[in-house]
This record gives C-alpha cells, sequence and structure tokens, in this order.
C-alpha cells in the first residue's frame, strides 16, 4: 500500500549568496549550463583554477562535471595557475574539446560558461582573457514518441510504493506544464491551486514567478497525490521519502528508473520540455505566443525555434500543395476521365 512520507520534514535551507559574484541564470536543463552565484559555481571554480593570492572564497557547492569540464580541460593542457595562463592556452583547449569528440552545441554551452566566468574576473581585475563565440548549430530537438508516452502515463497499480507513485505523478506533470526539472524540485504544496485549476513555479530560469494552468486530468491526479502524500503548505511538493526535497540527481535517477522500468529507454526529464512543445504546436494546434508564456521563455528566441522545427501548419495543409500529391491527384482525375470515355 501506498505510504505518505512524513510530515515533520522541515524546508531544506538556502544556499547563503556567495560573495565577490554577480548573480546569472542557472538551470539544471541538459542542454543550457550557466553559472549561479547562489551555488557558488564562480568561487569553486576560481579555487579550482588556484586564483587565491589572499583573497577569500565560499564554495557552498560544487560544480557538476559538466560545468567543470572547461576547467578541468585548461589544467589538463597548462599545468598553471589562471594568472599564468595565455590566450594561446585557451585556444588549446578549445581545439581539446573537439579531439575529445564534443558536439558543437555541448562546446558552446561550456565556452558560454566559461565566458561568463572569465568577465566577471576581468571585472574583478585578475584577467583581460576570453574565448570566442562558438556558433551552435540548429538541431531537431529528440522528443519521447506517442508509445512510449503511453508507456510512461499509465498509471501503478494501487499496491505500487510511494516513489514509483510520485514518479508518475511527476511524469504527468511535465508533460501538463513542460516545466525544467529546477522548477519541479522546487514547488512547494501551497503553490498549488487546485479549485482555480493553477499553479505557482516560483523558481524559474528567467528569476520572474510564473503561474501555470493544470488540466483538468492533471487537477484530478495532484488531488488524489496529495492525500497521500500529505505535508505542510511549505514542503515540497514532490519529496523524497522521508518528505524532504528531492535532489538534482535524486529526480534524474528517479526517472531514469522510472522510465526504464517501462521499457521507455530515454531518461532525460528536459525530454518531456521538448516533447510539450512539440505536442502543442503539432497535435494541440497552439500559437507561438502561448507557448512562449507556458514555457516562460524571456524571448520568443527558443519559441521561434520551436516553431521551425515543429510546424504544424505546413504539416497539415502540405498535402494541398505538394507537387508529388497534386501529380498522383491529376494522374488519378485524368485516369477517372479516360474510364468515362
Amino acid at each position: 500500500m501506498l505510504q505518505k512520507p512524513p510530515d515533520d520534514a522541515g524546508n531544506m535551507d538556502m544556499l547563503r549568496l556567495a560573495r565577490n559574484t554577480r548573480q546569472d541564470t542557472a538551470d539544471a536543463a541538459d542542454d543550457e549550463l550557466h553559472l549561479d552565484a547562489r551555488t557558488g559555481c564562480f568561487d569553486q571554480l576560481v579555487n579550482d583554477l588556484a586564483l587565491g593570492d589572499g583573497v577569500c572564497f565560499d564554495a557552498d557547492v560544487a560544480v557538476s562535471s559538466k560545468r567543470n569540464l572547461p576547467v578541468n580541460m585548461l589544467q589538463q593542457h597548462t599545468e598553471m595557475t589562471f594568472g599564468a595562463v595565455q590566450q594561446a592556452d585557451l585556444d588549446r583547449m578549445i581545439v581539446s574539446m573537439r579531439q575529445n569528440g564534443l558536439a558543437q552545441n555541448s562546446i558552446s554551452s561550456y565556452l558560454r560558461v566559461f565566458r561568463t566566468f572569465l568577465h566577471w574576473c576581468a571585472r574583478e581585475g585578475y584577467t583581460t582573457l576570453d574565448v570566442p563565440n562558438y556558433k551552435q548549430v540548429e538541431t531537431v530537438k529528440e522528443t519521447y514518441t506517442d508509445e512510449e508516452l503511453l508507456r510512461l502515463l499509465k498509471k501503478p497499480t494501487p499496491d505500487c510504493n510511494f516513489c514509483e507513485y510520485r514518479n508518475w505523478v511527476i511524469i504527468n506533470f511535465l508533460l501538463n506544464s513542460g516545466c525544467r526539472a529546477a522548477t519541479v524540485r522546487n514547488i512547494l504544496i501551497g503553490d498549488v491551486f487546485l479549485p482555480d485549476s493553477q499553479i505557482i513555479f516560483r523558481r524559474t530560469k528567467t528569476h520572474k514567478v510564473q503561474v501555470v494552468p493544470l488540466c483538468s486530468q492533471m487537477v484530478n491526479i495532484l488531488r488524489a497525490y496529495m492525500k497521500i502524500r500529505g505535508g505542510k503548505q511549505t514542503d515540497y511538493l514532490f519529496c523524497d521519502e522521508y518528505g524532504r526535497m528531492l535532489t538534482e540527481n535524486a529526480l534524474r535517477l528517479a526517472i531514469m528508473h522510472y522510465n526504464h522500468s517501462r521499457g521507455v529507454e530515454k531518461t532525460s526529464i528536459h525530454l518531456f520540455r521538448h516533447t510539450f512543445a512539440r505536442k502543442y504546436l503539432v497535435d494541440c494546434g497552439g500559437n507561438a505566443f502561448t507557448l512562449q508564456k507556458l514555457l516562460g521563455h524571456a524571448t520568443l528566441k527558443m519559441t521561434k525555434h520551436y516553431c521551425n522545427i515543429y510546424d504544424a501548419d505546413i504539416a497539415k495543409s502540405f498535402d494541398r500543395f505538394s507537387p508529388l500529391a497534386q501529380m498522383n491527384a491529376n494522374a488519378e482525375r485524368i485516369a477517372k476521365l479516360s474510364a468515362r470515355r
């Protein structure tokens, strides 16, 4: 039988602001890597690069392997302190990334992170170095197929454990809202307004509060889940077995194991965001402006990208304009006329 987590679990303490840094956008998404002053990433990078010289830095949270890759490569090829690094060393770092088989968009993401760090160093007077822009290429975002979604959306049996049930609710929620993993982890019970069919996202990439609608099916799913989950208004909606906030890694592993248990090899949480955008535009006939609001994009740039690769209007009306379709239609029409004669 399902067992709800304990209600006495308190909220996790917020990470203190790291000093000597500015606040930058941060997100756990697979294709968007940014430094966030609140996680101490700047300070950790400074320490990794041996940028001490009597300056004291705080490092509250270790940097993930993806964010730390440029630093590791720089150290691997220079074996010197940051102050001794030359522009040629940075160029060799980029070449090394390419030789190691990194995709062009991955290199672009890593360099964007590293460039943000270098700009901060420049403002603090540590360096005048910079890295060039590495242009990203247009790619078709991978999504979950309808067959895979049907497997994932099948409701667990009543005798499942809490974690499996919670994961099923999260999958439904991701397909309803298309939100990011970091947003899911930070939702509080008090952010859910079932009578209004709305939920508030307070932790977003743009650092703006976002109010998102819930479909009637999602309202019913959340109502049943919240009865089992219990807890106070200040507790996290999607918690672990002990009522605590899910860590980034815990959520990733939970979805990975859940997907594999349903026979789905894809495990990316961010893939649900792409899937939401595709189905909203293609299957549901949504428009770009509404999609921008739902996904919380600051500008239409990313939304336009979705529209370019998932153009529903062209797909739905292409039979009327396709030369091949027109030729076949003409051939059928000529055949019918010939038969009448």
